[in-house]
């Protein structure tokens, strides 16, 4: 009997995890970038060098929200990855699709780093985190409607996360939506739902 070839394609759990990480740790530095020093011809005191660092405050924050934004989306990867026994192409592109999104980070950030007062810059970096979401969380259907998952899986596991997923994407809507009244208002809910996700673990379980 003839094998197909997408029978046979993207079905290592291992490479697709070694692409993953290679995606995350180089979008997590090209975050960085978004930091620029103060122009040295500006500077000519202490006090002109303070001024200017609290004027790099704003990227500072934003910055500080995508690096916890990646964090908290390549741990959800990872733990849906570590529940696997296997993948097929299906769910291999659908993670591509996943880390589409983790490269568009930090164009999305400097976006809002540039604009930070334009809703169009806070609504385009919200677009950014819910394709993020839905292709995890699609992932992760995908992933048990196709039985690629470990025969072993705890009976929560499933639940757990697809409402973790559900639950972190309704507070980004949320956040996004402060942006009608003030984009400060929504970069400060997100950065607090960031915390929140990557804190939660040490003192609840959810």
């Amino acid at each position: 009997m003839a094998t197909s070839y997408n029978q046979i394609a993207g079905r290592s759990v291992e490479r697709l995890a070694a692409l993953s990480d290679g995606i995350f740790a180089v979008a997590m530095t090209l975050l960085v970038l978004d930091l620029r020093l103060p122009a040295t011809e500006a500077i000519h005191g202490e006090h002109d060098l303070w001024r200017a660092l609290v004027a790099l405050g704003p990227r500072l924050v934003v910055y500080l929200m995508s690096f916890l934004t990646l964090g908290i989306f390549w741990v959800g990867q990872q733990t849906q990855l570590s529940h696997l026994a296997r993948s097929d192409r299906s769910l291999t592109w659908i993670h591509i699709l996943f880390l589409f999104g983790v490269s568009l980070t930090p164009f999305s950030t400097m976006l809002l780093g540039e604009h930070t007062g334009f809703r169009i810059a806070l609504l385009v970096y919200w677009a950014n985190i819910l394709l993020l979401g839905l292709a995890l969380y699609f992932s992760w259907v995908c992933a048990m409607g196709t039985g690629l998952v470990k025969d072993d899986l705890p009976s929560g596991v499933p639940t757990a996360i697809k409402r973790r997923i559900v639950i972190a994407q309704a507070l980004y809507a949320v956040g996004a939506l402060l942006c009608v009244v003030n984009t400060y208002w929504s970069i400060a809910f997100i950065v607090l739902v960031q915390i929140n996700y990557a804190v939660a673990p040490r003192w609840r379980r959810t």
